[in-house]
């Protein structure tokens, strides 16, 4: 049962995760920062692939991340999770590792969660962040963030914030652990960015969405009066 118990025991629950998964993915994969900072070593010629840094470096200065290139059908993100929905809970889909993910019929209709997702990111998300997770002159694209992020780094930036602030950029988002518009939602805002990254859902509000379900109103209710 996914039910949000504590705002406080997910928001620490989240951080320990993304501590811990950041231990074991440090000499694997390069942070926003030092892919800056290799741009700037390739400069100076001490460093291959001088092109891919900049590009990273150019993405982060303009607010958003660089495109991420995936074919149609991939279900596999480029930070290597699979995002095959496999059983739904409260009224949401997940993935068989329970991380939530989209569930996007033939016909275009999306699961309720990612459609809700749609309405949160629209409502706390979108003056920094853009219009359908596109990013800003000031904030990246977090459609293409999720799919580098792990999910529970993911949790970590969104429930305590994140400074990025160098000669590059300067990025400061809030922490939002305690706004329940948010944290009540965040998988629902979490699975709707995986929808646009994939490019599985297009911009604006999705045409066609699943019925609310009994399970979902309850979780979300418990959540709201905690």
């Amino acid at each position: 049962m996914k039910a949000i118990t504590s705002l406080t025991a997910l928001v620490l629950g989240a951080s320990l995760a993304a501590t811990a998964l950041a231990q074991e993915t440090t000499n694997s994969t390069p942070s926003p920062a030092e892919a800056g900072a290799g741009a700037a070593a390739a400069t100076s010629g001490q460093a291959p692939a001088a092109a891919d840094a900049a590009d990273a470096a150019t993405g982060a200065a303009e607010g958003g991340d660089a495109p991420v290139e995936m074919a149609e059908g991939q279900t596999t993100l480029p930070n290597g999770m699979d995002i095959t929905p496999v059983t739904q809970e409260n009224g949401r889909w997940y993935n068989a590792e329970g991380i939530p993910v989209p569930k996007i019929e033939e016909d275009g209709t999306v699961d309720f969660a990612t459609f809700n997702g749609y309405r949160r990111y629209s409502a706390e998300c979108h003056v920094c962040h853009g219009p359908d997770g596109e990013g800003s002159t000031y904030a990246p694209a977090l459609k293409t963030s999720v799919l580098r992020l792990d999910y529970y780094e993911f949790q970590e930036i969104v429930a305590s914030g994140k400074q990025e602030v160098n000669t590059a950029q300067n990025q400061v988002m809030p922490a939002f652990g305690t706004n329940k518009n948010v944290w009540c939602y965040i998988d629902d805002i979490y699975a709707y960015l995986l929808a646009r990254g994939t490019e599985e859902l297009p911009r604006g509000r999705p045409a066609k969405r699943a019925d609310k379900t009994e399970d979902y109103i309850a979780q979300e209710d418990s959540c709201m009066s905690m």
